[in-house]
């Protein structure tokens, strides 16, 4: 990925400011941030805890951690395009809360934004060490610090333009280890083999060890009240770790207007695929294998790594620690940029520095990218070694962030909100979902320890709680004291001044580059555009998560039926379908997207290796947005 900055720098003539280290110059293409979307949403648990329910649950698993956690992604299409209408400068989402509620609310969203980036890079070190530690035998304290250790060298110098290309090559694969997993278990495998003889192990299976609130103890069935249980959780919890972490807007940032909503539909749908194909096929073989794991194991997520060790044997085994890698090391690089520019943009321009200028700025979140990758090393050790696993974490998460969720969408949704309600609503969200979820713990159990506050009816309840309590908060105070917010302060954010960006040793036509901040401002046109595709974002987004997380699992649940061979069968071809077409979406279509710029870099390091090349003249900034502009007039027409 360094390597392919230093290309683009060479040939396409991309200098590496403030706004093009944290921004991409807000003009990346569907395919690109498709693929980033999900790359990022793609964590060490969508591989490891969606195989680890198919084998609790059966095939209800895979559909509740697949419908669970992608509706937030679909919907959160409506908040990209309000950010691209309502505050076009942005860096971050704080820098909205910032303009529109003051500094007291920011306090109050930093802490929890910082909470969510921690969490999920906990998550991810904690999963990628155990299945690195399982497979290999290194120390598992050693995992956690050299993971992260790539990431941050490819962030360092490329920031999320390197990301997004990093992300796009651990899509292609992992979605290539997933279909070879597919074909292997129902083609080529001497202990399954076909789909057939999945379903007739899966029968055996059920009979053998019945599945406790499944229907007749079935693992082809969709009727499994824990499986329920855990979609809830999932759903609540996931709100939190999409709507709160700035890494999911800084997507939306670097997107292009006229892509953003096609791009979250797209990664959104794009994403189902890989929990849903990979744990039908992977979680259900490990329950047909008749392979026993200990609860600590199974919580580990250490089901996919001995199924695949199972059917392929070393070759599996090194399979799985690809597919772990790619996940923890993409979603990790999301995490690092993300949590680089609240640092810079909420803490240090904001309370330390806030004259700082773009040399400056691209300084701090060099150190911010370091500190925190050590930090984070650091503390997933600590958890590891006080008994906290991926599985706890997960279900816990939405406990401790999704009280910010409903006060941050409104912030950019509803001009009525007031500055007491948003800054009073996620607190008391915390308090009330922390206190709930402990005291249904104790009620429930009689005592508060890891395994007893980490099961699903404390869990859920907790969830619930963090989600909906502060609407009632928000909604009370709100029509008590009404704001009239008309989001001209969120519009008046600034870009970075870059003017100092330049090295001694630049010609005079790149330091035009530098002439000082730039400024977006939507055109009578641009917000004509936008408008459209708020309202298109806001109406698909709603259908199909309705689909997905009701109109879908929900009937099937209460019907209380036990799949049939014919009804399994395209069951599993469906699945098999999806990851085809999400491959398709995500892994062909940004090539296609990307073929200009591409080929221009390939005929510039042929004419540099014949020695003919005559670099090209610098570009201004207005040169840059202005060949960016004209590639989308000409896609769109």
């Amino acid at each position: 990925m360094t390597g392919i900055t230093y290309l683009c720098t060479r040939y396409l003539n991309e200098i590496q400011t403030s706004e093009m280290y944290m921004t991409a110059q807000r003009t990346v293409k569907t395919g690109l941030v498709a693929s980033a979307i999900v790359s990022s949403w793609t964590w060490a648990a969508t591989l490891l805890t969606s195989t680890e329910v198919a084998y609790k649950y059966g095939v209800s698993g895979p559909i509740w951690y697949a419908s669970g956690a992608v509706v937030q992604v679909l919907l959160f299409a409506v908040l990209a395009i309000e950010l691209k209408r309502r505050a076009p400068n942005a860096h971050t989402f704080l820098e909205v809360v910032l303009a529109r509620y003051g500094k007291t609310a920011h306090i109050v969203y930093l802490v929890f934004s910082m909470i969510t980036n921690i969490v999920v890079t906990a998550m991810l070190l904690l999963g990628g060490s155990a299945v690195v530690n399982y497979l290999t035998g290194m120390n598992i304290i050693a995992a956690c610090f050299l993971l992260p250790l790539g990431v941050v060298v490819y962030t360092l110098f490329g920031g999320i333009k390197a990301t997004f290309m990093s992300d796009y090559a651990h899509t292609v694969v992992i979605f290539v280890i997933i279909i070879a997993f597919v074909f292997n278990v129902y083609s080529t495998s001497p202990q399954i083999g076909s789909i057939d003889a999945m379903y007739d192990l899966l029968v055996i299976a059920s009979e053998r060890d019945p599945i406790v609130d499944n229907e007749q103890g079935s693992l082809i069935t969709m009727s499994s009240l824990q499986g329920l249980l855990f979609g809830i959780i999932n759903i609540v919890g996931n709100f939190g770790t999409v709507f709160v972490d700035n890494a999911y807007w800084q997507r939306a940032i670097a997107a292009h207007p006229q892509y953003a909503v096609k791009a979250y539909l797209i990664g959104g749908l794009s994403w189902f695929a890989i929990p849903f194909t990979l744990a039908t096929t992977m979680g259900l073989a490990g329950r047909a294998l008749n392979i026993q794991l200990s609860p600590v194991a199974i919580s580990q997520g250490l089901v996919l790594p001995d199924v695949a060790s199972s059917l392929l044997g070393k070759s599996g085994a090194f399979a799985c620690l690809t597919l772990v890698f790619m996940a923890v090391t993409s979603a990790s690089s999301a995490e690092l940029i993300a949590v680089s520019s609240v640092l810079t943009y909420d803490v240090y321009r904001t309370y330390i520095r806030p004259d700082a200028k773009g040399k400056e700025v691209v300084r701090f979140s060099h150190v911010s990218v370091i500190v925190f990758g050590v930090l984070m090393g650091a503390l997933a050790s600590l958890l590891n070694l006080i008994g906290i696993n991926l599985g706890y974490l997960y279900t816990l998460m939405g406990v401790l962030i999704s009280s910010a969720v409903v006060p941050l969408t409104l912030t950019l949704l509803w001009s009525k909100q007031s500055k007491a309600a948003a800054i009073a609503s996620p607190i008391f969200g915390f308090v009330a979902a922390v206190t709930t979820w402990l005291t249904v713990t104790y009620k429930m159990y009689g005592t508060i320890t890891v395994e007893t506050s980490g099961r699903n009816y404390p869990m859920m309840s907790g969830n619930i709680v963090a989600l909906l309590s502060p609407i009632l908060v928000t909604l009370t105070l709100s029509l008590l004291k009404p704001d009239n917010f008309n989001f001209d302060a969120t519009r008046e954010i600034q870009q970075v001044d870059d003017s100092d960006d330049l090295t001694g040793d630049r010609t005079e036509a790149e330091k035009k580059l530098g002439h000082g901040p730039h400024i977006i401002v939507n055109t009578p046109q641009d917000i004509e555009a936008m408008a459209k595709s708020s309202k298109f974002a806001k109406i698909s987004s709603l259908v199909l998560s309705l689909c997905l997380f009701v109109f879908w699992p929900l009937p099937m649940f209460f019907s209380r039926y036990i799949f049939s061979r014919t009804f399994f069968t395209g069951w599993v071809i469906v699945s098999i379908i999806w990851v085809f077409l999400s491959f398709l979406a995500v892994g062909v279509y940004p090539l296609i997207e990307a073929r200009t710029p591409f080929m221009k870099i390939c005929r510039e390091m042929w004419k540099d290796v014949r020695g003919t090349r005559v670099p090209d003249l610098p570009k201004t900034y207005e040169d840059q947005i202005y060949e960016e502009n004209l590639d989308v007039y000409v896609d769109k027409k």
